[in-house]
């Protein structure tokens, strides 16, 4: 059995995934510390990227130095309030604005931090839900699916879509 513990830095990631899955295969494999095979089933955090954590921490220190930190939890939240925040921060991102005019904090932090107070405030137990009554959205998308494929086949040479990159704005 090779120890991998210690490889020199010149060795490939995948080499090693890739000899690691191979010892697995021949039986050729003792984890070294047995702690290993219980964290197999634990939530692997570093999935998540690092990238955005620090841009929802961002975007949490601007509400900890205007509201206080984690005043959502003592005071609960309305869904809606957080879900539309969520949507202006995205739109204003996607219409070509990276960060808020007064506070330089860009609207994807903003957005992170708010989607994450969101879930805190459900799994606390502290969000107010007045969301608008339920309706079918997955049916209607669903259903609107078949609308896409028809227009696809009316229009099989349609032109690409203009982006920023390619053609500016006009104003």
């Amino acid at each position: 059995m090779r120890n991998y513990l210690n490889a020199p830095d010149e060795y490939p990631e995948a080499a090693i995934k890739h000899i690691l899955e191979t010892d697995r295969q021949e039986g050729d494999f003792k984890p070294t510390n047995p702690k290993d095979r219980a964290a197999t089933t634990r939530l692997d955090i570093s999935l998540f990227p690092d990238t955005a954590v620090a841009y929802g921490a961002l975007g949490c220190t601007e509400g900890d130095y205007k509201y206080g930190g984690y005043n959502y939890r003592i005071a609960g939240i309305l869904a809606s309030v957080y879900y539309s925040a969520i949507r202006r921060h995205l739109s204003k991102w996607h219409n070509g604005e990276w960060a808020d005019a007064k506070t330089g904090v860009p609207h994807l932090a903003s957005a992170i931090a708010s989607l994450g107070i969101l879930i805190d405030a459900i799994e606390k137990g502290t969000m107010v839900d007045d969301r608008p009554p339920k309706t079918d959205l997955a049916g209607l998308l669903t259903r609107m699916e078949s609308d896409v494929k028809r227009l696809q086949e009316l229009f099989p040479n349609a032109p690409g879509r203009y982006t920023e990159e390619e053609h500016g704005s006009k104003d």
